[in-house]
């Protein structure tokens, strides 16, 4: 199943777009997409949001959002490790265009929704970071498009960073059943980038796998630009290898009328929580925040 659901860089790309992932592109998928846009310098592009709500999150670089007319400037960043992005969204049935002086990569998370909300830019201050876990499962994560810190329809989209050597997404846990109050249905996408080294790239590992009812099975070493798509099962963990930093992207929509990200830990692996709390967060964290590093 590597091969259906981990999308290695440079493989699912069309145009503009380093990464088109979406419900007309994707088998069996129903609720989120992914697109990464990759702009030279001065360079734009129009499109029109149709059915989908959005964020324009800057990866790498600055840019201006102009959505039905109205301007909006985002600072952005260096790069997803040097700090905490700016960001706007974008409502549904909206035309869109993002255009950048010096160039970038921007990635434009996005999930289909009924209600339109306005336009809004949210900066960088304003975002909730988070450090989750402790000991070396201790990451970092910025609650830019979270379900309790921004208002949306049905999107629901963090960044997560795990500091060279840790585990996230750890313990691997669930949310592909609607049980209220305990579990939410919510397919997801993993976007990664890693930091690199003296000796070029660096790399990490993520983890998903089924039950004997609705099987999965990932196992993948990833890499900058690489996706992860999770249309059900128990992941993690995403393991940052010795060295390089790990950043991912994650994308969530789903059918429950609440917008709510609720998980279920699996039930071999949850013990692992009651061992943080003789356990300290990693001292390293958080590694960013709305200065540039």
């Amino acid at each position: 199943m590597n091969d259906t659901y981990y999308r290695p860089a440079g493989s699912a790309g069309s145009g503009p777009f380093t990464v088109e992932l979406t419900p007309a592109n994707v088998d069996g998928w129903a609720w989120t997409s992914l697109r990464v846009l990759e702009l030279p310098a001065g360079g734009s592009h129009a499109f029109a949001t149709g059915e989908e709500e959005m964020f324009v999150l800057p990866l790498a670089g600055s840019c201006t959002v102009t959505c039905d007319g109205e301007p909006f400037t985002i600072q952005g960043r260096r790069d997803v490790f040097s700090r905490v992005s700016d960001t706007v969204y974008v409502p549904r049935d909206a035309d869109v265009v993002v255009t950048s002086e010096s160039g970038g990569r921007f990635a434009l998370p996005a999930a289909r929704c009924t209600r339109r909300l306005p336009a809004r830019y949210r900066a960088a201050e304003d975002i909730a970071v988070e450090v989750r876990g402790r000991g070396n499962a201790t990451r970092q994560v910025n609650n830019f498009g979270s379900a309790g810190e921004f208002e949306a329809d049905r999107l629901i989209a963090v960044e997560v960073i795990t500091p060279s050597g840790n585990w996230s997404s750890y313990p691997p846990h669930k949310h592909d059943q609607d049980v209220p109050g305990v579990e939410s249905d919510l397919e997801e996408i993993y976007y990664f980038e890693v930091s690199g080294g003296p000796g070029g790239d660096g790399f990490a590992f993520h983890r998903v796998y089924g039950t004997p009812e609705r099987p999965i099975d990932v196992l993948a070493e990833v890499r900058t630009g690489d996706v992860v798509l999770i249309p059900h099962g128990w992941h993690g963990p995403s393991v940052a290898a010795p060295g390089y930093h790990l950043y991912y992207l994650n994308v969530m929509a789903g059918p429950g009328q609440n917008r709510e990200w609720l998980i279920r830990d699996d039930p071999a692996h949850a013990w692992v929580r009651d061992e943080w709390e003789h356990q300290q967060p990693d001292p390293r964290l958080p590694l960013s925040s709305s200065t540039e590093s």
